[in-house]
């Protein structure tokens, strides 16, 4: 058996303050790690099960691409073309609701496609998007 020392009870706090800052520092990290609970977007998406089409302006060049989904916020466009994010878009939207016309920006790039962000919209085109988006929900 071990000779009881005082020194023992002196080191105790400072091993136990080690314990704590491990501790502390693994749960930290860990829920940084976590997802947060609440959704990341502020509208949600649909997909598009039916083709919608959209031609789209940037950079002074013109492309037309399928709507893989939309929200009152943005869309994801397939497209084989690449550019920047951070870049202006200009974005008609070729449905059966009418022309919605907007202005959008690129904010993700990956392949297959770029996600737009929906800047500016007139009070009718945004009916008409509303419109779309509750067809496309059915």
């Amino acid at each position: 058996m071990r000779e009881f020392t005082g020194l023992n009870i002196f080191l105790f706090p400072l091993a136990l303050e080690r314990v704590l800052k491990v501790a502390v520092w693994c749960w930290v990290s860990l829920n940084l790690q976590q997802k947060p609970s609440y959704p990341r977007r502020f509208f949600s998406r649909v997909e598009t099960r039916v083709d919608v089409w959209v031609c789209w302006n940037f950079k002074g060049r013109e492309e037309t691409s399928r709507v893989r989904d939309l929200s009152l916020g943005g869309l994801f466009v397939e497209t084989a073309k690449s550019t920047t994010v951070g870049v202006s878009v200009k974005v008609d939207f070729l449905v059966q609701e009418g022309r919605i016309g907007a202005e959008a920006v690129v904010r993700h790039v990956k392949s297959g496609g770029l996600g737009l962000k929906l800047l500016a919209m007139n009070n009718e085109d945004q009916k008409r998007l509303r419109a779309l988006i509750a067809r496309l929900r059915k």
